[in-house]
């Protein structure tokens, strides 16, 4: 399906070296990444538990990058104002933990010059982010997860292609983001969908040519984008 947006590719850095992380960053941005995507995970929301806003502050002290945050945590809005003081651009909150504050949680986001975005784990129904498209203060990104959030080097679930579709259709110029198992084997379906921000997290760190991967994954979203 043909779309007016630009492909955003995101190595998820996750699976980078942590002790490491800004040459790690420097080394994703050398190779071609448009964003870099941080998962931020409470231990409560999902089991595992990763980093937060001092790792945000530290990094982008190395880095002027767009920092595209995941946040897979309970108390989303208890976040916003240390993420935003700690530099992160981006600030992707789950719909699953805040469709009672949602209106006031995007608000609170754009006042600390964050991006607002939705996340939606694999079994919640696509219906439930309409709502924060279509208020008057709309988030301006969809992530739909492609695994079960909480853990990296899951196995990509195509039925999730369902839902990037449906997005594409109602919404032509929307961000929509997919995360989880992309690489080079299912890019091509996700972007086909519809998807032009890609996170990929293994399939880049694992490679032996990151940069090639990068330029793929890219390349492919293009190709969808042209030929629709």
């Amino acid at each position: 399906m043909a779309t007016q947006v630009e492909p955003k590719i995101a190595p998820s850095m996750l699976s980078s070296d942590f002790a490491n992380l800004a040459s790690e960053a420097e080394r994703m941005v050398n190779f071609g990444a448009d964003w870099l995507h941080m998962d931020i995970m409470d231990g409560h929301f999902v089991p595992n538990l990763t980093i937060g806003a001092p790792v945000i502050e530290s990094l982008r002290k190395h880095t002027k990058a767009y920092l595209d945050c995941h946040l897979m945590v309970t108390n989303p809005l208890d976040y916003v104002d240390q993420l935003g003081k700690a530099g992160a651009s981006g600030f992707t909150f789950h719909v699953e933990v805040s469709k009672d504050n949602w209106q006031e949680l995007v608000k609170r986001i754009k006042s600390k010059g964050m991006r607002p975005g939705v996340a939606l784990k694999p079994g919640t129904a696509v219906e439930e982010v309409y709502p924060l498209l279509e208020g008057e203060n709309p988030v301006e990104m969809v992530l739909v997860m492609t695994v079960e959030p909480g853990f990296g080097g899951q196995k990509f679930m195509p039925d999730m292609m369902d839902k990037v579709r449906t997005l594409r259709e109602k919404y032509p110029t929307l961000d929509i983001e997919v995360d989880g198992g992309l690489g080079p084997s299912t890019i091509d379906m996700a972007a086909a969908a519809g998807a032009n921000c890609i996170v990929a997290g293994s399939s880049v760190f694992g490679a032996q040519e990151p940069a090639q991967v990068i330029s793929l994954l890219r390349a492919s979203v293009n190709k969808a984008r042209v030929t629709g």
